[in-house]
This record gives C-alpha cells, sequence and structure tokens, in this order.
C-alpha cells in the first residue's frame, strides 16, 4: 500500500465521458454537485462501478482510497479510474482477504485505515464514507472504523416508484442518492460523556470533546455543541482566575443555549440557564469592578477551595486557596473599612501599638513599601476594633494547628500531605469569620443533559 498519486497522473485531467457515462452526464437529470470533500472511502467488491464513478465525480475528493478485495483491483483501473473527472490528488486502496467477515475486516481497516487518514491530514469530520458496494461486513467495518473521522455516510440504492428526491441514473436503472452522518445520532452519547468530564470538574477535557462532537455533526447541531465547548471552556478559564475571557464565554454560551431551547433542544437544557446566567453575573460584578480590591474576590477564592476539596477532593490545592480566601477577605475589610493596602501600607494608618512592629518587621528592601502578612493583616483590623479582626483572636486557638498544618503541608512550606479534614475544620473557621452565607458563594452547575 502507498500513495497512488503518481499511478493516477497518468491520465488525462479530462476525460471524454463515454458508454453508460455519458448517458448519465447528458441525461436531462444531469449529475447533482456538491462541495468537494477532503477525503472519500469507497467500497467496491466488483458490482457497482458505475455508482463508485458516480460518487467520485459527484464528491470530488481531494484523496480518495478503495477499499476492495483483492480482484476487484482490476476493475478499479479499466473501469473507474479512466471515468474520473477531476483526479484526487493522493489515492490508494486496503485489500480485504474476506469481505464477508466482519472481524476479518474490521481488523484490516483499523490496522490501515487511520494511518493512511493521518499522513493524508484528513481531520474529523472531514471523511466521507461510500458503502454502496460494500458487503453488510465492509458497511459496518466501515462505519466503526472511519467513525473517529467521517461526517457523512453515502449510498446509492434503488429507487422505488414515486421516489424522485435525489434520483439518478446509471446504465439505464434509476438510484436515489441518500446520505447521513452518523454523529448526529452517536452525538447524545458523547454529550452524556462530557457533562460527566464537565461534572468532574474536568473542564479541559469536556470542552476538548465537545469541540469535536461539534466538527462532526450535522450544520444544525452544531451551534449547539459549539456552546457545550464554549461553556467548559469558560468555567476552566474560570478555574484558572482568568476571569473576564471566561465571562465572556459563558456570555456567548447563554445566548447559544437560549436559541437552542426555543427548538426544543436536548433534556435539562431550559433548568441549566438559569445556573449559567447567575454564574456569568457573578462574574459581571467581578470583571467591571473597578477598586483594586475586588470586593467578589475573596468569594470565589472561598468557593475554588471548596470545589478543590469537594469536587477533585485535592487537599493541597483546596488548602493553598482556603489560606489566601482567607487573607483575601482580612484585605477586602482592610481596603473597604479604613482604606488599607495590604501590599503598600502607611505606618500612620495602623494602631499606634503596631507601627513600630511595621517599620521594624514588614519593610520590603527591594522597593521601600510595608507589606502586611496575613496575621499581621487580622491583628491590624483587631487594632481599629473591626468585629473581624476580634474574631480572628478569639479563634486564633483554633486556627494555629490549622494554619500549622497549612505551613507544613506539601505545597505550603513542608513535607507532610495535609489531610481533608484539616482543610475542612480551617474552611468552617473562614466562613464563620468572614460572615459569609454558603448560598451567597458561586456554585458550578451539574450538566443532566
Amino acid at each position: 500500500m502507498g500513495d497512488r498519486h503518481e499511478s493516477l497522473s497518468v491520465f488525462p485531467e479530462t476525460v471524454k465521458p463515454e458508454g453508460f457515462y455519458a448517458a448519465l452526464c447528458y441525461s436531462p437529470r444531469g449529475m447533482a454537485q456538491d462541495q468537494p470533500v477532503k477525503a472519500l472511502v469507497i467500497a467496491l467488491t466488483g458490482h457497482a462501478a458505475a455508482a463508485a464513478v458516480y460518487s467520485i465525480n459527484r464528491l470530488q475528493p481531494d484523496s480518495l482510497c478503495f477499499v476492495l478485495p483483492e480482484g476487484a483491483k482490476a476493475l478499479v483501473e479499466s473501469e473507474v479510474q479512466p471515468k474520473i473527472e477531476h483526479l484526487p490528488r493522493r489515492w490508494d486502496w486496503v485489500i480485504i482477504a474476506e469481505p464477508g467477515e466482519i472481524v476479518g475486516c474490521y481488523q484490516t481497516l483499523a490496522r490501515t485505515l487511520p494511518e493512511m487518514l493521518r499522513t493524508w491530514e484528513v481531520q474529523p469530520g472531514e471523511l466521507v464514507v461510500d458503502v454502496t458496494d460494500a458487503t453488510p461486513a465492509m458497511a459496518g467495518a466501515l462505519t466503526l472504523v472511519t467513525m473517529p473521522m467521517s461526517s457523512r455516510v453515502v449510498s446509492l440504492v434503488p429507487a422505488r416508484e414515486g421516489q424522485e428526491n435525489d434520483r439518478v441514473d446509471i446504465a439505464g436503472q434509476p438510484f436515489i442518492w441518500t446520505q447521513g452522518n452518523p454523529w448526529d445520532e452517536a452525538a447524545s452519547s458523547s454529550r452524556r460523556e462530557g457533562c460527566e468530564l464537565f461534572n468532574r470538574r474536568l473542564f479541559a477535557a469536556a470542552a476538548k470533546l465537545f469541540r469535536e462532537v461539534e466538527v462532526r455533526v450535522s450544520g444544525g447541531q452544531k451551534p449547539l455543541y459549539r456552546a457545550f465547548g464554549d461553556l467548559a471552556d469558560g468555567y476552566d478559564l474560570w478555574e484558572r482566575f482568568h476571569y473576564r475571557q471566561a465571562w465572556e464565554k459563558l456570555k456567548t454560551a447563554v445566548k447559544a443555549f437560549e436559541m437552542a431551547s426555543l427548538w426544543g433542544g436536548p433534556p435539562g437544557l431550559t433548568s441549566l440557564l438559569p445556573a449559567v446566567k447567575a454564574n456569568a453575573g457573578f462574574l459581571e460584578k467581578l470583571v467591571l469592578d473597578p477598586a483594586p480590591v475586588k470586593d467578589m474576590q475573596a468569594h470565589d477564592l472561598l468557593a475554588h477551595a471548596g470545589r478543590r476539596l469537594h469536587g477533585l477532593h485535592d487537599s493541597e490545592a483546596a488548602m493553598v486557596a482556603l489560606v489566601r480566601a482567607l487573607e483575601a477577605f482580612a484585605q477586602r475589610q482592610l481596603f473597604k473599612q479604613y482604606q488599607i493596602k495590604t501590599w503598600d501600607v502607611l505606618p500612620e494608618q495602623l494602631p499606634q501599638a503596631l507601627r513600630e512592629t511595621c517599620q521594624t518587621c514588614y519593610l520590603e528592601d527591594l522597593d521601600g513599601k510595608y507589606k502586611l502578612p496575613l496575621q499581621a493583616q487580622f491583628r491590624v483590623l483587631a487594632g481599629l476594633g473591626d468585629q473581624m479582626g476580634q474574631a480572628f483572636l478569639r479563634e486564633w486557638p483554633t486556627m494555629k494547628p490549622l494554619l500549622d498544618a497549612a505551613n507544613h503541608a506539601v505545597l505550603g512550606h513542608g513535607f507532610e500531605p495535609v489531610k481533608a479534614e484539616r482543610v475542612q475544620q480551617l474552611y468552617d473557621v473562614v466562613v464563620k469569620l468572614s460572615g459569609v452565607s454558603e448560598t451567597s458563594l458561586p456554585k458550578f452547575p451539574i450538566l443532566n443533559l
């Protein structure tokens, strides 16, 4: 097996039709024309060479592969190649030893076709498969093997009386050109798989799967799967704190889902929209907040820690996010109530008792700014009479061992993996200190579609 481009090139660019093909080309019906396709795989057992010619000339593939038994190779060279109007840039064939035996057909095709299509740089959705002359075994095996790359299966079937839609006459016999996209039905199974990935917080993997389905389904379904891809991309961006890009993706997904819901859409789509809209609204507030300390940032960090702990069961990452959320609540309170920036504090803004400590311990030698660490932030709040700071001092005996656990964690400064129960204990304390209601935290949706 190899690239047959050179052997095809011996035929002239334009071949005068003759015999049955002349009758077809000059029949009153003419020949329907599709847009040229990237690749065509066509089964040929020796009974429908005329149909193969029609299919090739109608689809005008850039790359062409015949799947056939050894005895049909001569038929390709004598009855098919001379009548091809637009010669493919590449062509090849796969020999099937037992056309009536599905396991053997599948093994042969699985070992040859995928590599051939990769060599030809055929992308998912760019392949058309013609099973007009295939045995049942060949048709089944071809459909299975080409499923990842194909977007259309075509066949010429004998026309019944009264059938006129896409009817063609070949060698004096009436046929109907039928075509369908197996992905239009198979997509629902892939959609469920994508939803499962999404619900496991594997957003990038879900987005990749939805994009793969998008390029394979027929045109009417493409906007829906593009929206699913945007949705998964949006939450993936959100998990990585790219808030503006995430907001744009969710807004785009919402508009597409609203349009899809008008036409029915998959079950569960209508009930999904309120949750996504609420998340988009949360991101909008976060993105459009012009303050250097964003009002909703601490809420998002706390929710992020909860997802890491309960959704991904990643205690280390959850603890890092949780300590950061604790600090963000302190920074938010210091800035909103006292205009204190913890990364650029003025000693005179602090309670008298803490000014000397600040000047002695918190000066950065590189930029000359005073920067308050976590515990100092809460002690400043307490010294200013703030309730959050005073609550921190009351909870300190409980918090110290938990913060020590965070400090000794692998992603802290130590070598001991942190336990999930320690993270949960600190989470509960942070919720208590901040006064945040769980219902005010953003919740990522569960996809049941």
